[in-house]
């Protein structure tokens, strides 16, 4: 979908947009791993700063973009960092996997379900959240060093650091930026963009998956609000990218495009639904709709500027926008149904209670389950497709970031080389 790179003396900025998606976002590694691994055999002696000037995420692509974001100076290193994360992940580093703790939370939910609300009123049962994802802010705080930030803004390493995040006391769908002072906030139906430092909070809040994780306390225009996460209601994913100055985006999705029709999964008639099946549903209406939609749409705008001559689009400050997208070539709920039994026990007979089969030939649930599987066995296998996904379209890659035209490094004079039988 990237048309090829032409030669400037101002290269174009370029933005990369991480989705949420859960356990999901491990494919999102593998992309990165990738394209850390073309760049160093394509480019010879680039320089080791990232080559994303503006980086967006939402949900866990949130927590990926600003663990990049924070090594903006040393892109390979960055990588590294996040790699080492994901291939050796436990759910226990995300959420409160033993049974004290799953009981203590997810129980209240069942007690809901179960007992009915009149005796959930006399307990005084206040479910916050599924699970508590209190280990979460261990792990930031070593995987994410935000106070690097501001140095590497003010250095000219990075332009932008955005996250979003979805209000629940508003409604409003919030885009909180960091970066350089030139760039302005923007505001839009239901949708707006406050300047703020980055906070491990902020990750937080954008990747609390409704019910699953509780809410986070955000200040905002001198109130306090509550946020989830930033892929409910997120009808434009792209756009802080673009409000940014993005001219050209790498989009990072967790989910397909599109489901070839012999590949998709229906339940046998008159079936009806688990209750995992339907959550696993509605999550990816949340966290893959949208996306799909807004690429569609920025499509169409390309096409449409396309048709305006070169002179009548200089003239005015519409342009188009370079995209390209990375997505998974296989179903992760298919993948997610294979190493369900990775879950913790606890959790995975509290999944089990919402219909979601240990079966690994059953990916009734396996929806479900593909955002909250944080195990290595599963993380591992979404980064080694995102890592042959993006090498599958190599060329493509190549062209949009301009690595195709980086000429080869000068050969070495045949009589030194004669002198020197060690030089490669």
């Amino acid at each position: 979908m990237a048309s090829t790179v032409t030669p400037d003396t101002n290269p174009p900025r370029i933005g990369l947009l991480l989705t949420g998606g859960g356990a999901r976002a491990a494919y999102q590694v593998g992309v990165l791993q990738a394209l850390a691994q073309l760049r160093r055999a394509r480019v010879p002696g680039a320089p080791a700063s990232s080559p994303f000037s503006i980086i967006t995420g939402t949900s866990a692509g949130a927590i990926n973009a600003a663990s990049l974001a924070c090594g903006a100076d040393d892109f390979d290193l960055a990588v590294q960092r996040i790699v080492s994360v994901w291939e050796n992940f436990e759910a226990s580093q995300v959420y409160e996997a033993d049974l004290l703790s799953v009981l203590r939370s997810g129980a209240r939910w069942m007690s809901l379900l179960s007992l009915g609300w009149l005796i959930a009123r006399w307990r005084r049962i206040k479910p916050r959240s599924l699970l508590d994802n209190s280990p979460l802010e261990e792990l930031l705080r070593t995987m994410v060093p935000l106070e690097r930030l501001p140095g590497l803004i003010a250095q000219g390493h990075l332009q932008a650091l955005a996250i979003t995040a979805s209000s629940y006391s508003s409604g409003h769908h919030v885009t909180f930026f960091e970066g350089g002072e030139e760039l302005q906030p923007w505001v839009r139906s239901q949708r707006l963009a406050v300047r703020d430092r980055i906070t491990h909070e902020h990750l937080l809040a954008s990747s609390a998956i409704p019910f699953v994780f509780p809410a986070k306390a955000l200040s905002i225009n001198g109130g306090t609000e509550y946020f989830g996460d930033g892929s409910m209601r997120q009808t434009a994913p792209v756009a802080p990218a673009i409000h940014l100055g993005s001219e050209r985006i790498l989009v990072v999705g967790a989910g397909r495009m599109s489901e070839p029709r012999d590949t998709l999964q229906r339940a046998a008639p008159g079936t009806y639904p688990s209750l995992a099946q339907i959550a696993g549903h509605a999550m990816s209406s949340i966290f893959l709709d949208a996306l799909a939609v807004d690429i569609e749409r920025i499509r169409r705008i390309n096409q449409t500027l396309n048709l305006i001559p070169r002179e009548a689009r200089q003239a005015s400050a519409l342009k188009p926008v370079e995209l390209l997208v990375i997505s998974p070539s296989e179903r992760l709920d298919q993948i997610a149904a294979r190493h369900a039994d990775a879950l913790p026990h606890a959790v995975r007979s509290l999944l089990g209670g919402l219909g979601v089969s240990s079966k690994k030939a059953d990916i009734k649930g396996g929806a479900l389950t593909s955002y909250l599987l944080f195990e290595a066995a599963y993380t591992r296998e979404l980064m080694a497709l995102g890592h042959a996904d993006t090498l599958h379209q190599e060329d493509e890659v190549c062209r949009f970031f301009g690595w195709d035209q980086v000429p080869p490094p000068p050969a070495a004079p045949r009589e030194e080389r004669r002198r020197d039988p060690l030089r490669v």
